[in-house]
């Protein structure tokens, strides 16, 4: 099995679909785009093992068009690539590794993940409320957050 993500002709993912590759050739789609299979577990051009953006699996091959695709994401032709939408006005476009990085370096202290906070929404690594509902995570997890105001917190 493998996956697949729907592009539409303006190039952005519509659908991802875990599929045979066989599956395509009986498949009728009346919608316009095409399928390109994407590659689960790859981030920034590569491919790490289950479960983990930490250890590189041994066998890069997998990882296909630098990032795993996702319903929104843009699929550049070009640099045969998947790429998040811009989080934020002044984030630029890693061209190695097709990832938005933040105009401030995020802290190297051990924390994983990212939360990016909407903007104009105020949210912290301690507190994760969301500013204009009030309503608290369901669970709070070691991530790291992004405020266009202040940073990373």
């Amino acid at each position: 099995m493998a996956h697949y993500a729907k592009v539409n002709p303006n190039g952005i993912v519509e659908n991802v679909i875990v599929a045979e590759a066989e599956f395509f050739n009986t498949y009728v789609d009346s919608s316009a785009g095409i399928w390109i299979k994407t590659s689960y577990n790859t981030r920034g051009g590569v491919h790490y093992e289950p479960n983990s953006y930490t250890t590189p699996s041994a066998d890069q091959s997998k990882a296909l068009r630098m990032n795993y695709a996702g319903i929104g994401m843009t699929y550049d032709e070009a640099k045969d690539a998947f790429i998040d939408p811009q989080p934020f006005p002044s984030w630029t476009l890693n061209e190695d590794t097709c990832l938005w990085v933040a105009p401030i370096a995020e802290p190297d202290d051990g924390k994983h993940g990212r939360r990016i906070s909407g903007e104009g929404h105020e949210r912290t690594h301690d507190d994760f409320r969301d500013a204009a509902t009030g309503d608290a995570p369901a669970r709070i997890c070691d991530e790291r957050a992004w405020c266009p105001t202040r940073g990373w917190n």
